[in-house]
């Protein structure tokens, strides 16, 4: 299995968890249509928050990260907020 966290702060950050915890039911749909797909969860932080996606395999995550991005583009894009730090890996147990 692989794992993918995308953490976002900075300029419009915490208003993108806003967005997101709105349409919670709506993005936890689009990330379960990933091939793939095993889990995927949010968290808030200070500064803003962060995703973390658990799939198959490394496709998984690939598509995963272009639909966070896609979504985030077109109910978000007014928001200017700054690209996520990414990291990704194998999962370890």
């Amino acid at each position: 299995m692989e794992a993918v966290v995308r953490t976002y702060s900075g300029e419009g950050a915490k208003e993108l968890f806003a967005v997101l915890e709105k349409n919670a039911t709506e993005v936890q749909i689009l990330m379960r249509s990933v091939n793939g797909f095993v889990g995927y969860t949010l968290a808030r932080t200070d500064t803003g928050g962060f995703s973390v996606t658990i799939c198959l395999n490394k496709a998984g995550i690939e598509e995963s990260l272009r639909k966070a991005k896609e979504w985030v583009a077109q109910n978000a894009g007014h928001l200017n907020v700054e690209e996520p730090q990414v990291l990704s890996g194998k999962v370890i147990g």
